[in-house]
């Protein structure tokens, strides 16, 4: 059949299994606009009050559900406006195609109005970008586009269409979703050595990370641990992997981790880490970490094999085909020297934990944790109540903790929240500061208008709480600009959207407020207040190792 080009790109997302986009128009592509019109009833889109916040959802949609996200700009400024987003979902490896307009080929070069190399401007945070020159090479670009997004490492692909290329018009002929490429396991011989140092090992740990949960690799990984008698920790983008109550689990590693998955890894004789990267917020002072342990380490990217850490023995390989077919070849053993070595640091951890009443961060979290549900998408915003939350809140299901890790993206949470709404189709919660909020609180807009029933639980403190915690102890209490100050009444401002929203200062109050929030049909913001001294604990300083690792402070106001 002959269609535009603009019919060919909606034509091929929905071949593609594409039921949902993100986005917000405006003049070089509005061609596009108009076939999402003629096809309504085949893919839905959802208009966002900014591109960032749909770069954002485009993402939180991929994270909850695995698929490919879909987000479409303008050109110049409405394709400018999702570089955070595509930055946010390379840095932690999110399948995702952002569709961008231009102005027509015969006008690049012009400096035409709205004109923007947009190829040339994300080059170095996405897989791959293209700029489709004709019509008859548009629907095989989404296609490659949608393959190569999910193949191997996933990450955002972008693909940007001139105006004259969306209204040409073409034979369309459909064809079948591309397959993402075939995972394949490592190299048998590694593998097989893989099996030696394990084999040896008196003190493993398992470290894990989002390449895990992508691989859907989480049963091999169980079968490991019980067969080798190992703990298992996590990086940030591993949370919900596995359940959070799994009695191998220990939770976080790293910077603001638990204090006994960092220290056992600390401990630990050999790491076999999964699907993760050895970032500086894992490892700190690199020279002094872990250094009585072999690293085994198993990642679908060979470029993160011995990037920041030495291994061992680098497996470059499918996570999950990799265990499957190390299991077989690795002994089974009890390590009782080893599991009471744990057992003593989960105890040392509990002397450690904020039991305090009243409304501390921690009880904020345990007091959502009564009002999750199995399959509810928890997504946070960036600083110390993404911190919070990630050493608290309990997870049960894999895909439903969304948090930006790599590049730590203040505002990335309602955006994410608002796709994760649809990719799930239940309620999602965020967990937010009042800095990041005020980041993208636009995007009550998006939620009222489609009353999608997102729970906000805005930890308020007043301050830039992270920046503000390194400025109290690295740099005497010089807070500079971290005090906001602002007069924001939060739960006006979610009246005026159209939203619900009340004010808690209490334990009580927020469990109360949650009941009525998870009731509500649309957003609901409970305003949560809490000290602005609180601190993110554990904390590995600057430049530091796990021997220096802070459990308790007692700063003077």
């Amino acid at each position: 059949m002959i269609l535009s080009g603009a019919d060919i790109l909606v034509k091929t997302l929905i071949e593609q299994g594409c039921d949902t986009v993100f986005g917000y128009p405006g003049g070089q592509i509005l061609n596009v606009y108009e076939s999402l019109y003629t096809y309504q009833n085949e893919i839905r889109h959802i208009l966002t009050a900014h591109e960032q916040g749909a770069s954002h959802a485009a993402d939180g949609y991929a994270r909850s559900t695995g698929k490919v996200g879909v987000v479409i700009s303008t050109s110049g400024p409405g394709a400018t406006n999702l570089v955070t987003g595509i930055a946010t979902a390379f840095l932690d490896s999110i399948p995702m195609v952002a569709i961008c307009g231009n102005v027509p080929t015969t006008q690049i070069g012009t400096d035409s109005f709205q004109e923007l190399d947009i190829t040339g401007v994300t080059l170095p945070i996405t897989k791959h970008n293209y700029f489709v020159r004709t019509v008859e090479e548009l629907a095989d670009t989404v296609r490659e586009a949608f393959v190569l997004a999910r193949s191997g490492r996933p990450g955002p692909v972008l693909i940007d269409i001139p105006k004259d290329v969306q209204i040409a018009k073409c034979e369309y002929t459909p064809k079948a979703p591309f397959e993402a490429e075939e995972a394949q396991a490592a190299k048998d011989v590694r593998i097989e050595e893989a099996a030696s140092y394990i084999n040896s090992a008196k003190a493993p740990y398992i470290y894990f990370g989002g390449g895990l949960i992508n691989a859907e690799a989480q049963e091999e990984m169980l079968a490991l641990a019980d067969k080798i008698d190992a703990p298992i920790g996590c990086s940030l983008m591993g949370i919900s992997g596995i359940p959070t109550d799994h009695p191998r689990f220990l939770g976080m590693q790293g910077m603001h981790g638990h204090y006994a998955s960092s220290m056992a890894m600390h401990n630990a004789d050999l790491i076999i880490s999964l699907g993760v990267r050895f970032n500086d917020r894992v490892t700190g002072n690199r020279a002094k970490f872990a250094t009585g342990a072999k690293i085994i380490h198993i990642d679908v990217d060979g470029s993160e094999l011995c990037k920041t850490v030495n291994a061992v023995c680098g497996l470059r390989g499918d996570v999950k085909k990799t265990l499957q077919k190390l299991l077989p070849l690795v002994n089974e053993s009890r390590k009782e020297d080893w599991s009471a070595k744990i057992a003593q640091l989960r105890e040392e951890e509990t002397t450690v934990t904020d039991n305090r009443e009243g409304m501390t961060p921690r009880r904020a979290i345990l007091t959502l944790n009564k009002h999750l549900g199995k399959n509810t998408a928890v997504c946070t915003d960036v600083g110390q109540h993404q911190m919070w939350a990630a050493q608290t809140v309990k997870m049960q299901t894999p895909r439903r903790f969304l948090s930006s890790g790599g590049l730590g993206t203040m505002g990335f949470g309602f955006g994410a929240a608002i796709g994760a709404a649809f990719g799930t189709k239940e309620r999602s919660v965020l967990v937010t500061g009042d800095g990041s909020f005020g980041m993208n609180v636009n995007e009550l807009a998006t939620a009222v208008s489609y009353k999608i029933p997102i729970v906000i639980l805005l930890l308020n403190n007043g301050v830039l709480g992270m920046v503000r915690q390194w400025q109290t102890l690295f740099f005497n209490k010089h807070y500079s600009n971290t005090i906001l100050d602002r007069k924001t009444d939060f739960c006006a401002l979610a009246h005026a959207f159209g939203a619900e929203g009340e004010t808690v200062k209490t334990p009580e109050e927020l469990d109360a407020a949650l009941a009525r929030a998870f009731r509500c049909e649309g957003p609901y913001v409970v305003d949560c207040r809490i000290d602005k001294d609180e601190f993110v604990l554990p904390m590995l300083p600057p430049g530091g190792s796990m021997d220096d690792i802070i459990v308790k402070l007692e700063v003077e106001k």
